[in-house]
């Protein structure tokens, strides 16, 4: 069978770009969904997002569904009033019983200021494309969608998140038995080796949600983390991103638009990266091609309470386990990962 990839995106910046990566590597694998989670952006944006950059590329046929969109405890009420270690332990045990988590609110969850600045207020650095003629599928209806497709593909099928764990955390939940489907889950979060990227312990898409990463590393799910220990190792340089403006096309101009304020984030705020970093693209890479990281395998678990809240660190009651549930990305082949991402946005923004 036809290996099958969906992806589950808070569309920013390099979520469009792996949406771009994923479109352009149509001759090995078929894209039959993306779900909408948050982190960059809320859920309705995450998928207004998706639905218009598959339609400047082309691509209606990819269908988008709304994920979970509201973290399962989360540290702070839209209220602003801070939470308890005691709430948010609560929270956890409700959302494990099968309550749906969190707090009954009227106040829409929204990104961090520092989100905000990263992708800017629309999410793709400003960009203007139209919006896609589709509406995305009913509202929060991502996780029977990755059940129904994990039951039916198995092993063929790959399921990429590059934002806030909820969705997925919530699909394992749901359907324990798919732990054992081998369905390839291979997330762009967390950080091993190197600080975090929103506090000196945690990264972003991990620190959205850490009850839902923590549930997704224990659950007993396989998976594959593509942290910043790798992401940070590629990056995306204005040379390399103005070659898309010599293709003459409407997704050529988006991109070197849309990456151009990403750049010019990075070299404010992190100069050394020398470019923008490429995290969700090279996700989707190793996932279709797993050769392109050497990986360390090893138990995980996010710490959930003080300073530390959202770090990815090894699980100590698991470390003599034999089964090692998650294999962790620590080394990449940057130059051919760069080469195959320059080739394959280069295909799809070709039309």
């Amino acid at each position: 069978m036809r290996k099958k990839l969906i992806l589950d995106l808070d569309t920013g910046i390099d979520d469009a770009l792996a949406i771009a990566y994923a479109l352009g590597s149509a001759d090995e694998i078929d894209l039959i969904g993306i779900t909408a989670t948050y982190g960059n952006v809320a859920v309705p944006l995450a998928a207004r997002n998706a639905l218009a950059v598959l339609h400047l590329f082309g691509r209606d046929d990819v269908p988008v569904y709304p994920g979970v969109d509201y973290p399962i405890a989360p540290a702070t009420l839209p209220t602003m009033r801070g939470t308890t270690p005691d709430e948010r332990a609560q929270a956890y045990a409700r959302w494990q019983n099968g309550g749906a988590g969190g707090w009954q609110t009227d106040a829409p969850w929204s990104p961090t200021p520092g989100s905000v600045a990263v992708h800017h207020p629309n999410g793709i650095g400003g960009a203007i494309i139209p919006d896609s003629p589709r509406a995305p599928e009913a509202s929060g209806s991502a996780v029977d969608f990755i059940i129904t497709a994990a039951h039916e593909y198995g092993p063929d099928l790959t399921i990429v998140p590059t934002g806030a764990m909820t969705t997925m955390a919530t699909v394992f939940r749901n359907a324990p038995d798919l732990k054992d489907s081998g369905v390839n889950v291979t997330l762009m979060g967390g950080a091993l080796t190197l600080p975090g990227n929103v506090s000196p312990a945690a990264e972003a898409n991990i620190s959205q949600d850490p009850e839902a990463a923590d549930y997704l590393f224990k659950c007993g799910a396989r998976t594959t983390m593509i942290g910043l220990d790798v992401t940070h190792q590629t990056a995306l340089t204005r040379e390399k991103a103005h070659e898309w403006a010599s293709l003459g096309t409407p997704a050529g101009d988006f991109i070197v638009t849309m990456t151009d304020y990403y750049i010019d984030f990075y070299l404010k705020n992190q100069p050394e990266i020398r470019g923008c970093g490429l995290h969700d693209p090279l996700a989707v890479a190793a996932a279709l091609d797993p050769s392109l990281v050497t990986t360390f395998g090893f138990n995980l678990q996010v710490d959930l309470e003080g300073p530390f809240r959202g770090r990815t660190i090894g699980d100590r009651s698991r470390l003599q386990d034999f089964d090692k549930h998650t294999q962790v990305a620590l080394g990449v082949d940057v130059s051919e990962f760069l080469d195959r991402f320059m080739a394959r946005v280069t295909a799809a923004a070709r039309g």
